[in-house]
């Protein structure tokens, strides 16, 4: 094949997309995607950890009003849901749409919320990837806040990936840790209030440990596990489904 009939091959939804957006940053990247014609319509999730505040903040500039989905996993740590509200409340986010896993499905599957302590797979699929899964359903796409510094799985993280007919955006997938540092003292945002006691990544409380200096921010998670994502993500292309109902269908 010739040289210019490679160039004419036309480029995924994802690489479209991402293509169109790369020379932008900050807020104006996040309308960028909101506003393409290819995204359709989108949500926003966001766990309100050590992060957040900076894509929440940019949010806020261009529409506040748009879902954003908090997954509570009803074993999160206190300050967490404290920070959720307070910083929904300060930004002005009208959006939020808090989401758990139902009754039902704990009481049958984790009744005495130990799920975590012998099969952490497990507990992420219930109490994260299948609401999450069920919330997403009347939406195209959705936003997430990850990026390729946080660990080695993420290092080729695109700015947007696709699964069947759903596009998942990173619009701070280059974004260094100084640029985040930077952005909320620009800002002067508020920070999780755990950041400051070691914790550079959070999620459950048990299963969510502090960070030593110089180790992996991510390292706190599952330490000592083999087990790097909850399973709400995608890798290579394919969002990652883990635990014993990763083949249910309509869960």
């Amino acid at each position: 094949m010739q040289p210019d009939l490679i160039q004419s091959v036309p480029a995924n939804r994802a690489e479209l997309l991402a293509s169109s957006v790369e020379g932008l940053q900050g807020s104006e990247r996040l309308a960028a995607l909101l506003e393409h014609d290819l995204t359709g319509k989108v949500a926003m999730v966001s766990s309100f950890g050590a992060d957040s505040v900076v894509l929440l903040h940019q949010l806020s500039l261009v529409a506040p009003a748009l879902p954003v989905l908090f997954i509570d996993t009803q074993m999160l740590f206190p300050e967490t849901l404290d920070y959720q509200r307070d910083l929904a409340r300060a930004l002005g986010l009208s959006g939020i749409r808090v989401i758990r896993a139902r009754a039902m499905h704990l009481a049958q599957e984790d009744p005495a919320n130990a799920l975590h302590l012998r099969d952490t797979d497990a507990c992420c699929d219930l109490r994260k990837t299948r609401p999450l899964e069920r919330a997403l359903r009347p939406f195209d796409s959705w936003i997430s806040g990850r990026k390729r510094y946080q660990s080695g799985t993420r290092a080729q993280l695109p700015l947007a990936e696709e699964e069947d007919a759903k596009l998942k955006l990173n619009p701070m997938a280059d974004w260094s840790a100084s640029d985040i540092s930077d952005y909320i003292r620009r800002h002067d945002l508020p920070r999780h209030p755990l950041v400051s006691k070691g914790y550079p990544s959070l999620g459950c409380a048990p299963c969510t440990s502090p960070v030593a200096e110089g180790e992996d921010p991510r390292s706190g998670r599952w330490r000592g596990q083999d087990k790097d994502e909850c399973g709400i993500h995608f890798v290579n292309g394919k969002m990652v489904r883990t635990g014993p109902a990763a083949t249910e269908q309509g869960a």
